[in-house]
């Protein structure tokens, strides 16, 4: 009977105990805490701020290597004004008189990229359009130096600028058939004059073609913001190498801004095009004076032709060099120099790198047949010379 009541005290001591612990870890855990007196607390610290080791997710050092040649361009010019219906009614001039036609200061802000330290500089066409004054500001944001027009390519909407001092950081050109979709990128730009800005995104697409923004298109899409002041200014890659030139967005008007999709033209074109202008002033493209159209699914099956076999010749330049070697009007081109020429963008771009003067072989379907056709290459006109 002894040993029965000690059981019960002890039972109901160990009960009162859980229930006091119960409480007391619920309301007032503090209470129960224990110090480890061994030592201090061990947490991992960063070393220096910002140091993430190899900074798996920070891109400063590819900013820190191209933004020193990445340049806001400041340039004006003379625009005359447009001619309003009512300019010529005697009592409207005489009270407006010579202000309807008198020229006015137009302005226009942009980015540009150095390319070479002998003061070269890159930018879009439409951002130095019709100016005569041209200014450069470097990425100190204080030093302005005088620019001047090396020469411009309208049709890729590429510019080249040269400001005379021999000191100046350059970027380092990438390398075009390494860029992927899905990489990270970089634009780098002065966007509505806020000051140089850094915006990251990824190549969402490559070798866009007929958004009729230029001529000759092989866009890279992306979706890093370009915004107005962003034009001219680089695409750079994770290792701050230029891939592109900034040059366009997609929007549905004037006023409706950024959807996130952007274009920039890539390097290899960009290349092309400087190294022709910085040697002779202007760009240089075969022509061979042909107008073509996609090829209509009726007029493939007609031929036996898949539809993108090639494009079909809708109209001739009179007395051009086409006409001359025997193309005809329906003719369908299927490659030149056994280039392929699927559509109208992939036959200007095989046109476009003939040497004008020489000799190019033109595959053609006519009436079900194949024919080859020797044409002598012309010099594509300039459609808008500065």
């Amino acid at each position: 009977m002894t040993l029965k009541r000690l059981w019960l005290v002890f039972a109901q001591a160990a009960t009162v105990a859980v229930a006091v612990v119960f409480v007391l870890t619920t309301l007032k855990p503090e209470w129960l805490a224990t110090r480890d007196l061994t030592g201090p607390v061990v947490v991992n610290q960063a070393t220096a701020p910002g140091d993430y080791g190899t900074k798996p997710n920070s891109y400063n050092a590819a900013v820190a290597k191209a933004a020193p040649a990445v340049v806001n361009i400041m340039a004006s010019g003379s625009v005359k004004p447009q001619r309003h219906a009512a300019a010529d009614d005697p009592v409207f001039r005489r009270f407006f008189g010579d202000m309807l036609d008198e020229p006015r200061r137009a302005a226009s802000l942009g980015a540009g990229v150095i390319v070479s330290p002998q003061g070269y500089v890159l930018t879009n066409y439409h951002v130095v359009e019709g100016m005569d004054e041209i200014e450069v500001v470097l990425a100190d944001n204080q030093t302005r130096l005088r620019a001047t027009v090396v020469g411009t390519d309208p049709e890729t909407d590429l510019a080249v600028l040269k400001i005379d001092r021999g000191d100046l950081p350059s970027i380092t050109l990438g390398q075009a058939d390494g860029v992927r979709i899905g990489d990270v990128v970089l634009a780098i730009g002065n966007p509505f004059g806020v000051g140089q800005t850094v915006t990251m995104g990824i190549v969402s697409a490559l070798g866009r073609r007929g958004l009729n923004i230029n001529t000759y298109e092989n866009f890279i899409q992306t979706d890093a913001s370009i915004n107005p002041g962003n034009s001219g200014g680089p695409l750079i890659d994770a290792a701050g190498n230029l891939i592109g030139i900034n040059t366009a967005i997609f929007s549905r008007g004037s006023n409706a801004g950024s959807f996130g999709i952007g274009f920039a033209i890539p390097v290899s074109t960009v290349k092309t095009v400087m190294e022709q202008i910085v040697a002779q002033g202007s760009v240089t493209r075969g022509y061979i004076g042909v107008q073509a159209q996609p090829l209509p699914e009726e007029l493939a099956e007609s031929f036996k032709l898949p539809k993108s076999a090639g494009v079909l010749i809708a109209g001739i330049e009179r007395n051009g060099p086409a006409e001359k070697a025997g193309v005809r009007a329906g003719d369908v081109l299927l490659a030149v120099n056994d280039r392929a020429t699927p559509d109208s963008a992939a036959m200007l771009d095989a046109v476009a790198a003939l040497a004008p003067g020489t000799q190019a072989t033109l595959k053609l379907r006519r009436d079900r047949k194949n024919l080859d056709v020797q044409v002598t290459v012309a010099k594509r006109p300039s459609l808008r010379p500065r």
